[in-house]
């Protein structure tokens, strides 16, 4: 799996840049640049690693470019969407040819007492933070733009009436990875549940909105209850899907 990870790092911190910057390319060389940084520390050098990491490298670039163009126009979500889930199946399908961890990683382990963590453990926590944070918030928003619960730009949005959503998505997610891979179970499940309360007062506040003013032009109830509930979702899928890879 160091290839996957690998591959989510460079996503990762290109998205981190590309937000940012109010340029275009430091998001662009980002990726590369942290493939790189990877194949470096965790001595990934050998002819399959260097394939594999060019690729990831290759797909970290076009994430960048699909993942801006669908942001600015509101339009092909399922371009950006496609070339992330081809990447990682990539990444899964040909990871037989990756190299253990070792180089620099693995000797730096030890040295703050982690000695018990495998390197290639330790790098897939790494790329599973990084993915709960600018990357997960884009994946959700593509997701949502797909099966039309994001409108397009200029007009009112269902998560004018949920704020706070692209802050609080990040928290949650870290906080489900994190209390997961402490064993929490139960307690990562109390964060899910604790969301549906919390936001309750703002659907139940959008529904007698919605109900009062009668303006169809606006984002009625069904809408925010759509974005909610859809957003809500892809955030925890992405979420648990981190930490199925953590454990794998």
């Amino acid at each position: 799996m160091s290839a996957l990870a690998v591959f989510l790092i460079a996503v990762g911190i290109a998205d981190i840049c590309r937000k940012l910057s109010t340029h275009r390319w430091p998001g662009l060389v980002a990726g590369p640049l942290a493939v790189i940084a990877c194949a470096a520390s965790a001595g990934l050098w050998h002819r399959g690693d260097i394939a594999l990491l060019v690729v990831a490298a290759a797909v970290s670039v076009a994430w960048v470019v699909l993942g801006g163009a669908s942001e600015r126009t509101g339009t092909r979500h399922g371009r950006a969407l496609t070339v992330f889930g081809v990447g990682a199946a990539l990444m899964v399908a040909f990871g037989g040819w990756a190299s253990e961890v070792a180089g620099p990683l693995g000797r730096w382990l030890p040295w703050v007492g982690l000695d018990e963590v495998e390197p290639g453990r330790a790098l897939m926590i790494l790329a599973i933070v990084l993915l709960q944070l600018v990357t997960a918030n884009q994946l959700v928003r593509l997701i949502l733009g797909a099966v039309g619960a994001v409108r397009p730009a200029g007009v009112p949005q269902p998560s004018d009436r949920l704020k706070g959503g692209r802050l609080l998505g990040p928290m949650e997610r870290l906080l489900i990875v994190g209390l997961g891979l402490g064993g929490q179970f139960g307690a990562a499940s109390a964060v899910i549940a604790a969301k549906g309360i919390i936001r309750f007062p703002e659907l139940n506040a959008a529904r007698k909105e919605s109900a009062d003013s009668g303006d169809s032009a606006g984002s009625g109830i069904d809408e925010v209850t759509e974005y909610f509930l859809v957003g809500s979702f892809a955030s925890w899928l992405i979420a648990l899907a981190g930490l199925a890879l953590t454990a794998a």
